[in-house]
């Protein structure tokens, strides 16, 4: 098993034709990826890479059943390929671009909730279950099929936690990355459920960083949690100043528990184990699964 995407699940692209969607289109067809359909307003023939090319997701999702789609498309277009996405009702969004304007995400936000789609980013690496099913631009090669969770909002620091569960030879049942951006479409607890609900997944590697409350609202989750799977934590930027321009609103937002100290000290009061390395990470692997 594995959560969100298989290699049952049916892929739309929009943006297909682009450069980077081509290169890596291709990479996730190599890989397994089901891609049924793409999208591309102003391309003029019916296929592009084997795949039927349509010119909006209402045309594609009539003549294909879609299960998720990833979004190739700049910046400014994020909002309104999203749009046409949720309003299809397909299931899983993921978006890749980088400087999506935070109004934008915001706006975004609202059209999510109470939707019937979840999305992954924006500026995230994607989300892969190894050999199945990528939906991204994760460098599928270092991947390997295994029993490991990894959930990360720190993009290159996720490829350093796969490394380190290879090491630990446990492998992943799948790899989410949240997003590096201020406001990404779904939480750690959204991710941490499905995972702690998966048959396969026997343990979850968290990667975090240093801004927003993201993790607290991890650990203050996970707290509560009674169907609890363990959790190797790890948040980057521990040396890492707070920016000047943040001035005390920083402070009035977080209750004073801003620094990356406090949020690995409420993530061990909730039960998971923190490390200060990702190092350490196949090291407290190899503990939990030498029990």
């Amino acid at each position: 098993m594995s959560i969100l995407v298989n290699k049952n699940t049916r892929v739309l692209i929009q943006g297909i034709t682009g450069t980077q969607a081509s290169f890596h289109v291709k990479r996730s067809q190599d890989d397994g990826t089901n891609i049924v359909a793409g999208v591309s307003p102003n391309y003029e023939r019916a296929e592009y890479l084997d795949v039927p090319v349509y010119k909006t997701v209402r045309e594609a999702v009539s003549g294909n059943a879609v299960d998720a789609s990833v979004l190739f498309v700049p910046a400014r277009f994020v909002k309104s390929a999203a749009r046409e996405a949720v309003e299809a009702e397909i299931p899983l969004i993921v978006s890749i671009t980088h400087g999506v304007p935070v109004h934008d995400m915001l706006e975004i936000k609202a059209m999510l909730k109470g939707s019937k789609t979840m999305m992954i980013g924006p500026n995230t690496p994607g989300i892969i279950t190894p050999n199945e099913a990528r939906l991204g631009i994760f460098p599928e090669n270092i991947n390997q099929k295994g029993c490991i969770g990894i959930v990360s909002r720190a993009s290159t620091l996720t490829y350093e936690a796969v490394l380190e569960t290879n090491k630990a030879g446990l492998g992943q049942s799948t790899v989410v990355g949240l997003g590096d951006d201020l406001i990404v479409g779904t939480d750690y607890p959204q991710i941490i459920e499905h995972f702690c609900n998966d048959d396969e997944t026997k343990a979850i590697v968290l990667v975090g960083k240093p801004d927003n409350l993201y993790e607290q609202m991890a650990a203050e989750y996970y707290a509560k949690l009674k169907n609890k799977k363990p959790i190797i934590a790890f948040i980057a930027g521990e040396e890492m100043p707070l920016m000047p321009t943040m001035g005390y609103a920083v402070d009035i937002i977080t209750h004073g528990l801003s620094t990356v100290r406090n949020k690995k000290e409420i993530m061990q009061k909730s039960g998971m184990i923190v490390v200060d390395r990702t190092s350490e990470i196949h090291t407290q692997l190899e503990k939990i699964f030498r029990k």
